[in-house]
């Protein structure tokens, strides 16, 4: 199962914190578009049918299950840089 580090928890609470949102907001992960290699991320109000969960600390990532087989052995980190734009990486492997 996708793994988040410790940065990567902070940035999607800090991103799904809008008390606007539903509490169960996350960011889901999904194929990218017409068949690309990318895959995109976005900010939804809770899972669609299907998806992978996984929650670390109130931190919520929803996994399209195509996705979920693929990330299953890899790491979401996250940081955000000076100007206030947030990356996202996926590494190999599992570290916390």
């Amino acid at each position: 199962m996708l793994t988040l580090t410790s940065g990567a928890v902070q940035v999607i609470r800090t991103v799904t914190a809008n008390p606007e949102m539903p509490p169960e907001t996350g960011i889901r992960i999904e194929p990218g578009i017409d068949g690309s290699d990318a895959l995109q991320l976005s900010v939804a109000p809770a899972p669609e049918a299907g998806d992978q969960v996984v929650e670390e600390e109130g931190a919520r990532v929803y996994l399209e299950s195509g996705v979920a087989e693929l990330l299953d052995d890899k790491t979401l980190d996250a940081a955000v840089d000076p100007q206030g734009d947030v990356a996202f990486t996926i590494a190999e492997g599992t570290s916390a």
